[in-house]
């Protein structure tokens, strides 16, 4: 192998992996966006190529931007503290009705807000009540990690990994519901199952507390409506076959304004929260997938590829949607999507084929902590409320709930 070649390999490689691991506490971001960075000026990489990848992302930066501020919106003016107090209102005293009050709140959050906003805002909503209900927290929270994932190929709003896999060719909403529908409903209703089973001995008993919801102050309701608006509006477009980052964007600049009407401190508590380290994150990381298509990367997927179309439909699918879960959890589902995709545009495979990547993209890393972006947010979201969820304890209910589920999807995806 070429020391040009190994050399891409590793820097690349190098930077994912303390991206996953965070070494001296450093952010995922600084890992990410130092390891394009190297490449750029160690000439590995021509920065020529490195400006075009980073450009491919566009789209993506403006969803994320958008679908970050609303989330902070709702934050600040407690939308999400409401919706949980609403569900803890109506499990009158059944820790278990309360679990899947939650676990329906996460689908609602995903399919329309991303799975982003479930893990880190969502989360410590979920958490308050729970402490109020005077509840075991870990059945709950880890509700709130599974669903983030396991919803988020209900719409193509749900997971930023969507957009990743697909890019300009992310099909209209009619045509994904026709395609992906039926798989998220096995995929919701199989994690569920496996989420309960798990935690059947911590929901027994009865809530000590009633907790009354939050009452929703009149900035949580223009806040609610500007949520509710902009998720209609992104789905509007989706509908059309038309960009999502745009009108994301859009959407959540106008949710700003019209709360701003009453606060006009939100604006600059809404820069202040949102974590803007994301941008840099995913442009680093469509640097790196770059440089690792220029190492061989994309050939050996393309290959793959090409091998797996010899083979019986239903194996193809199952074999591609459980090898890019399986790596999601080596290297993040977000580099493993923005690969995935270069290939499929590359080499046009069947639709089902296709189909099985996205689901094993944004289903594969309930396996692990690391295997996604919402996951790794959702640990921090919890370290910040100084609760104490360990990898391995995730990855015991991953070890069965992760491939139930996409055994489940892959099953029942049919186009």
């Amino acid at each position: 192998m070429h020391p040009t070649t190994v050399l891409l390999w590793l820097i690349s490689l190098a930077s994912i992996l303390c991206m996953l691991l965070r070494p001296w506490r450093v952010s995922e971001a600084w890992w990410a966006s130092g390891g394009a960075s190297l490449l750029i000026i160690s000439g590995l990489l021509p920065w020529r190529q490195a400006a075009n990848a980073v450009g491919q992302g566009l789209d993506v930066y403006l969803f994320l931007t958008g679908m970050m501020i609303l989330a902070e919106i709702a934050r600040l003016e407690r939308v999400f503290d409401w919706a949980a107090g609403i569900a803890a209102g109506h499990a009158r005293g059944s820790p278990r009705r309360l679990f899947l009050l939650v676990y329906c709140v996460g689908i609602a959050v995903t399919a329309l807000l991303s799975n982003d906003a479930t893990a880190v805002v969502l989360t410590p909503a979920v958490l308050a009540v729970v402490r109020r209900a005077r509840v075991k927290p870990e059945p709950y929270l880890l509700a709130c990690a599974l669903i983030a994932n396991a919803a988020s190929f209900i719409f193509p709003i749900s997971n930023p990994a969507n957009l990743v896999v697909y890019g300009q060719g992310i099909p209209p909403l009619l045509t994904w519901l026709g395609i992906f529908l039926v798989p998220s409903i096995a995929s919701v209703v199989i994690t569920f199952a496996c989420l309960l089973w798990h935690s059947s001995a911590s929901l027994g008993g009865t809530i000590e507390t009633d907790p009354a919801p939050a009452p929703l102050t009149t900035e949580g309701r223009l806040a609610l409506a500007g949520l509710l608006l902009a998720a209609a509006a992104l789905i509007a477009s989706s509908a059309f076959g038309l960009p999502l980052g745009a009108p994301a964007c859009i959407a959540a600049i106008a949710a700003l304004i019209v709360v701003a009407a009453r606060n006009r401190k939100i604006i600059l508590n809404v820069a202040r929260g949102v974590s803007w380290s994301v941008l840099p994150l995913v442009a680093g990381l469509f640097v790196l997938v770059a440089a690792l298509q220029n190492a061989g990367l994309l050939g050996a997927m393309l290959a793959g590829l090409a091998a797996l179309g010899h083979l019986q439909p239903w194996l193809a699918k199952s074999a591609a949607g459980f090898a890019v879960a399986l790596a999601s959890n080596s290297m993040n589902n977000l580099p493993v999507g923005l690969m995935s995709g270069a290939a499929i545009r590359a080499a046009q495979p069947s639709g089902i084929l296709a189909h099985a990547i996205l689901i094993g993209v944004d289903l594969g890393p309930n396996l692990s902590v690391t295997g996604s972006l919402a996951t790794i947010l959702w640990l921090i979201a919890l370290r910040r409320e100084k609760v104490e969820i360990t990898g391995w304890a995730f990855f015991k209910l991953g070890l069965f709930a992760m491939p139930l589920a996409l055994a489940a999807s892959l099953l029942v995806l049919w186009r």
